[in-house]
């Protein structure tokens, strides 16, 4: 016979470039011709090729193109999807990632299409972002907070009547200094802290587990109403330009969820791409309106729409306790200054210095912003509406009913929106952190085809959604869950880096940790004045779930540092030099041929091998051990009487017996199970495998073995 064979370490060399090996240009040979096929390749080969088992690739004769010629042909069935290294080591290629029913290709090309191509891990260094796209992914959420800040503290003061209003300005200058105080010390922290993690890792590494837990469940349940605010104040703004709208805010704001989720799927570098046009129209076109209003109100020139409402009175007289309930409503303009702190490693090199820089960009940005929209709301005399936002008003004061009008409005709704997005970007990155010191679910520690973290990016959505449908989309119903949880993790973080300055004397610790110390202080304060002034309004909410998620956080520590404990190797845990034979039971409805396939395979694993078969019927029994002695008689079987018609019962009491009788070897169930051709005709059988699955999986020292027997085409 003839053979000719490629030299061995071809393939070697082309290693992970080896062509798909299958040959369909071969004419179809008869079953003589296969069996003798079959019979020459179990011939030993001319040569070894050592490793071939590891490696997936054996050996097979192939007929040749003349009669009677034959040839061995190395066969890599590996090949397209699996790349490979050396020897034993492999690389999946993307193919893996397409589904092989029709359905999970359909949902693989479902997922190209919304989330794009998958991204290998080598990418992920270059997903990184730049200041300019960072500004818009981590500073949306502070820029955004100052379209509905000032609508916050004229609120509040309107309970004192309209003459209070003056005090608007004062208020937010107080804000302002607040503003910087809290990103000086985060800038101190951005070095010190340049791998990201913000006030947990902080306080974490200062002050302990507990305390760093009140300062992540503080940032965690933060984001999510960062979320839920954002989106319902955006709607609230579009609905203000569209008023027949106003009913079906609810609707538009989960979609705007679902929108901005599918986006972040999509990866962190993209949707900062998506995100910064908006972003920078929004400050713009906001600057353009405090330019023209601002001359309007200089020059002595009337608004283009007279937005003055008439006299209100208090309900309340003017009092400092007034003023602090103001300025803790306002204080929702510092929402959001975390989120660089968090995201460091999202950045270009130099990350802390980018980080540091854009930083400072967002809190200039958003200091102008904020007492620009508070300046013009005084001067024309606005008034908060239910149905219509303050930069809504002060737009139409302003440009009128005109195009720059609805720019405006346009811009701060994008802006509202997608300021959500800097949740969306730091929420799964702190639970990230979380997941790695087993605080939350290790599935938190995983990147999606995009190098995005889908678990934690999913759950945020689902949780702002179930906020929204639970608050009605209202802004000023959610805006006193929102202050607390942000400034305990301020004072947290503060507090940490005063104490790591002290531990670690470096060079001008002294000043270091003077500003830290007042950022602690000045965070503190406002702490207790939000706790106390927004209590009764809804504060009371935030301050009671933070311990029971802090309990939740550390159950689930608990039960990790559990699993940990019982798996973990000691010195003398390694193979058995004779492998035990386990009791093995095959549990059966009939005999055909499944349950012979899967009698074979139990047989192959242990000489130990009962087969059981519960049946109501006393003549069906007989009538299977008839049968039993002509086809499986060296297998012993045991009939299971059920007069009751039940049959995972009367199976578990007979393993519970077997158990008992061997209680030191393992038990293993070996369950037949056909499958259909087509997945609607599972529907048609009554899944008595899956069920015995699902009862045996939680008995401990049982291991259960599925045999699928496919039936032909």
């Amino acid at each position: 016979m003839k053979q000719s064979e490629p030299d061995p370490r071809a393939p070697e060399a082309k290693g992970s470039h080896e062509p798909d090996t299958s040959d369909a240009s071969e004419k179809p040979t008869s079953d003589r011709e296969n069996e003798q096929n079959r019979n020459e390749s179990k011939q030993p080969p001319p040569a070894a090729l050592p490793g071939a088992e590891a490696d997936l690739y054996w050996r097979e004769v192939r007929k040749g193109a003349l009669p009677g010629e034959r040839y061995v042909r190395i066969v890599r069935p590996q090949a397209g999807k699996l790349r490979r290294i050396e020897r034993g080591r492999f690389q999946a290629t993307e193919r893996t990632l397409v589904g092989r029913s029709w359905l999970s290709r359909f949902w693989s090309r479902v997922r190209r299409i919304l989330i794009g191509r998958p991204l290998t891990t080598a990418d992920l260094p270059h997903e990184r972002l730049s200041k300019t796209k960072a500004l818009a992914v981590f500073a949306s959420d502070a820029l955004s907070s100052s379209a509905y800040a000032t609508d916050e503290i004229l609120l509040a003061l309107l309970a004192a009547g309209t003459m209070a209003l003056q005090w608007t300005l004062p208020v937010a200058m107080a804000i302002v200094m607040l503003v910087a105080i809290v990103v000086t010390s985060y800038r101190q922290t951005i070095r010190a802290y340049p791998h990201g993690g913000g006030s947990y890792m902080v306080t974490r590494d200062n002050l302990g587990t507990i305390p760093s837990l009140f300062a992540a469940s503080s940032l965690l349940v933060g984001y999510v109403l960062t979320v839920a605010v954002s989106i319902s104040s955006g709607v609230a703004n579009f609905t203000s330009a569209v008023p027949d709208l106003f009913e079906y805010r609810v609707q538009i704001a989960l979609a705007f969820i679902a929108v901005i989720t599918l986006v972040n799927l999509r990866g962190v570098r993209e949707s900062g791409t998506i995100f910064a046009a908006p972003t920078y129209v929004f400050i713009l076109a906001v600057l353009s309106m405090l330019v023209v209003g601002g001359w309007r109100l200089m020059a002595g020139v009337p608004p283009a729409e007279d937005v003055r409402s008439p006299v209100i009175e208090g309900s309340e007289a003017l009092s400092l306790l007034l003023l602090m309930r103001a300025f803790s409503s306002g204080c929702a303009a510092l929402t959001g200054t975390e989120a660089v702190a968090d995201g460091v490693p999202a950045f270009k090199p130099p990350e802390w210095k980018n980080a540091r820089t854009t930083l400072t960009i967002m809190a200039v940005t958003l200091s102008v912003l904020f007492v620009g929209i508070s300046f013009l709301a005084v001067g024309f005399g606005v008034v908060p509406q239910e149905d219509e936002t303050v930069v809504s008003q002060v737009a139409r004061a302003s440009f009128g009913d005109s195009v720059p009008y609805y720019i405006v409005q346009s811009a701060t709704m994008l802006i509202l929106v997608l300021a959500a997005n800097t949740a969306f970007a730091d929420f799964p990155r702190l639970s990230f952190f979380l997941a790695r010191d087993h605080f939350m679910p290790h599935q938190f520690q995983l990147r999606g085809d995009r190098l995005a973290f889908s678990t934690g990016i999913t759950a945020l959505a689902v949780l702002a959604g179930l906020l929204v449908l639970g608050f009605r989309a209202d802004t000023h119903a959610l805006i006193p869950l929102y202050a607390v949880g942000v400034f305990i993790s301020f004072t947290f973080s503060q507090a940490s880096m005063v104490r790591r300055w002290w531990k670690s004397r470096e060079p001008s610790w002294r000043r270091n940790m003077l500003v830290n110390g007042i950022g602690a202080f000045t965070t503190g304060v406002v702490t207790l004045v939000v706790a106390v002034t927004k209590f009764q309004s809804g504060a009371w909410i935030t301050l009671v779930i933070l311990p029971t998620f802090i309990l939740l956080l550390l159950g689930i520590n608990r039960h990790y540092r559990r699993v940990n404990a019982a798996l973990s190797l000691g010195p003398s845990d390694r193979l058995l030099e004779e492998p035990y034979k386990p009791h093995v039971i095959v549990p059966l409805q009939g005999l055909h041929r499944g349950t012979i396939y899967a009698l074979n395979y139990a047989r192959s694993i242990s000489p130990d091998v009962v087969a059981v078969t519960v049946t109501d019927s006393a003549e069906e029994g007989e009538a299977l051990r008839r049968d039993w002695g002509r086809i499986a008689g060296e297998v012993p079987l045991v009939i299971l009487e059920s007069p009751y018609r039940t049959l995972v019962g009367p199976l578990l009491a007979y393993i519970d017996a077997a158990q008992a009788r061997h209680p030191d070897t393992p038990l293993t169930i070996v369950l037949p199970e056909f499958v259909p051709r087509h997945w609607w005709e599972f529907f048609l059988h009554n899944q008595t495998a899956l069920r015995l699955k699902a009862t045996l999986f939680f008995r401990p020292n049982t291991a259960v073995v599925d045999v699928p027997f496919h039936l032909p085409e």
